[in-house]
C-alpha cells in the first residue's frame, strides 16, 4: 500500500493540510485551538526542541530533507518555520480523526502499525517523521495520518498498485476536497503569532509582526 517513495509520502501529509482562522479569545498560552482540542504554545516550543535536537543526529531524516522534492523547509532556514510547520501537523492530526469519522473508517490500531511498517520500509518511520518537522515520540501520530489517508482513498475506490489510475487520482483529489470540507467545518483558530492560514496554498503564512502585539494567546 505504501509503495510510493519518502518524498511523496511526506509530500501527501503536508498536502493534507487544511485549516481555517477566525477570531476568537482563548487562553494565553494557546498555539491553536481545533474544536474542544487545545495545543499549547509551550506544547508545541517542546516539540520543535526535540525535532531539533533529534534531526541534527539523523543523518537519513537529513537526507530526506534536503531532497529538493520534500516540502519541508531547510533546518535553520528560518526557525519560524519550523514552528508553522509542526503547528500544521499538529492541526492536521486532528483534523484528520474528524475526516475518519465523515468518510465512516475505523482506524484501528493494527492499522496504524501497518503503516508504520510501510513507512519503515520506506526509509525509516522515525526518520520521516524528524524529515516532516515533528520529533520523533510523534511517529505514531504521522502514521495515524498516513493510515487515515489510505483508508479514507480506499474508501473512494483509490488501487495503491497502479498510482497512475485514473481512480487513485480522484480518490487523492476526494481525499483533499474532504479533508478542507471538514476543516471548515470545525471551530480551527490559530495564534497570529504564528501567522495565517492560507486555504489555496495549504500553509500557514508567516506572521505580520507589529512591536505593540501581544503574543501570548489568540
Amino acid at each position: 500500500m505504501f509503495g510510493k517513495s519518502v518524498k511523496v509520502a511526506v509530500a501527501a501529509v503536508v498536502a493534507a493540510g487544511a485549516l481555517a482562522g477566525c477570531g476568537g479569545t482563548p487562553k494565553a498560552g494557546t498555539a491553536a485551538l481545533v474544536g474542544d482540542d487545545r495545543i499549547t504554545v509551550s506544547e508545541l516550543s517542546q516539540d520543535v526542541r526535540d525535532w531539533r535536537e533529534q534531526f541534527r543526529a539523523d543523518p537519513v531524516a537529513n537526507e530526506m530533507r534536503a531532497n529538493p522534492a520534500n516540502p519541508a523547509r531547510q533546518l535553520g532556514a528560518d526557525s519560524e518555520s519550523d514552528v508553522r510547520g509542526a503547528l500544521t501537523l499538529l492541526i492536521n492530526f486532528r483534523v484528520a480523526e474528524e475526516v475518519a469519522d465523515e468518510a465512516g473508517v475505523e482506524i484501528t490500531g493494527g492499522r496504524v502499525d501497518q503503516a508504520v511498517e510501510g513507512l519503515n520500509r520506506q526509509g525509516g518511520a522515525e526518520s520521516i517523521t524528524l524529515a516532516s518537522g515533528l520529533p520523533r515520540d510523534r511517529t505514531r501520530d504521522l502514521a495515524r495520518l498516513v493510515a487515515t489517508q489510505a483508508a479514507v482513498m480506499e474508501r473512494f475506490g483509490a488501487d495503491f498498485t497502479d498510482r497512475m489510475n485514473p481512480a487513485t487520482q480522484r480518490a487523492g483529489q476526494q481525499w483533499n476536497e474532504l479533508f478542507r470540507r471538514t476543516a471548515d467545518g470545525m471551530k480551527i483558530e490559530i495564534n497570529p503569532r504564528y501567522g495565517s492560514y492560507d486555504p489555496g496554498k495549504f500553509e500557514i503564512n508567516p506572521a505580520e509582526h507589529r512591536l505593540s502585539k501581544p503574543d501570548s494567546g489568540i
